[in-house]
């Protein structure tokens, strides 16, 4: 069901984070932390408020993100953006809040598929939920009860294929429960297609249902563009009512478990935000310094990103962009 376009999108900019720790596989030292710090800097000068920036992992499992400390000691601190980290144990939650340089957000997230939470948080569905259970109460022992959830693989599975819709609804509602028990409660969810299987239809059909079991959520997509199919979920995201979207600088981005190696990542940011122009939902973000990041992260990796407008540029040569 269509109903009236958001008057105004939230983007929070993953590149960093996601694409250093993609980029970074199997040639931890790809980027150099200088190239790091400053890509995050100049996104930080978009108009962006929300980056993350760094994975708090064991660098044993994830070299790539061995330098998470030096990173978030390094970049120019901000009053107008928030700088972020993701953590999926209690190693990382604690290591989270022990960084003065990030904002903190009490989280809990469970994945859709099991054997895909086995390969990424190396834990079954028990243990997933038994480790969410000690994270919220961490949350609220340090004074933040949890506020948000997030469920990976909502929209399918490389390794299991469709994941039915009632299991997600289910984990969005054992995630309200953990929530709850701890002090907390949850007021937005983050439902990712880690692996790219979403298509407008689902979006539209998962957006309803979630937003018909669980009203007092704010409701947020993270989108792999695997298939090519991000922008248009994002889309129809927009015509549902979502006004909340995880973007990635370029199109950087992946993730390592997913079984599929040089895929396409993250939904471009700067697609997004074209697309949001284009129909009159202000954003709040420089599109021309926006792309100057874009550019600047690809000569950082050495290769072709996958975004269009890195190609196409905003609009055709001697046209002055809308």
């Amino acid at each position: 069901m269509s109903v009236p376009l958001p008057n105004s999108v939230k983007l929070i900019e993953v590149g960093p984070r996601e694409g250093f720790q993609f980029e970074g596989i199997g040639a931890p030292d790809k980027i150099l932390l200088s190239d790091k710090i400053a890509l995050i800097d100049a996104l930080a000068g978009t108009g962006l408020k929300t980056i993350q920036i760094v994975s708090f992992v064991h660098p044993r499992i994830m070299p790539q993100m061995a330098d998470a400390a030096e990173i978030c000691a390094g970049i120019q601190p901000r009053e107008d953006v928030a700088f972020t980290g993701i953590y999926l144990n209690d190693v990382g939650l604690n290591r989270a809040l022990a960084t003065p340089a990030l904002t903190f957000i009490p989280e809990i997230v469970l994945a859709a598929s099991e054997t895909f939470a086995m390969r990424n948080q190396k834990r079954n569905f028990a243990e997933d939920d038994a480790m969410q259970v000690k994270m919220a109460g961490l949350c609220a022992e340090a004074g933040r009860p949890v506020t948000a959830g997030n469920i990976m693989a909502a929209f399918g599975c490389n390794y299991e294929g469709v994941v039915p819709r009632d299991r997600v609804l289910r984990m969005i509602g054992r995630l309200c429960e953990i929530a709850e028990s701890t002090g907390g409660k949850l007021a937005s969810i983050n439902l990712a297609d880690t692996m790219g299987w979403a298509d407008p239809g689902q979006i539209t059909a998962m957006v309803e249902a979630v937003g018909q079991d669980f009203p007092q959520l704010e409701i947020g997509l993270h989108l792999h563009d695997t298939r090519g199919m991000a922008i248009a979920n994002v889309y129809a995201a927009l015509q549902a009512g979502v006004r909340r979207f995880d973007t990635g600088i370029g199109g950087l981005g992946g993730c390592p478990f997913a079984g599929h190696a040089g895929a396409a990542g993250n939904v471009a940011t700067e697609e997004v935000v074209f697309l949001c122009h284009k129909l009159g939902i202000p954003t709040g973000v420089d599109l021309p310094a926006l792309m100057d990041c874009a550019r600047l992260a690809q000569r950082m990796v050495g290769h072709a990103l996958p975004s269009r407008l890195l190609t196409s540029g905003i609009s055709p040569a001697g046209v002055p962009a809308s």
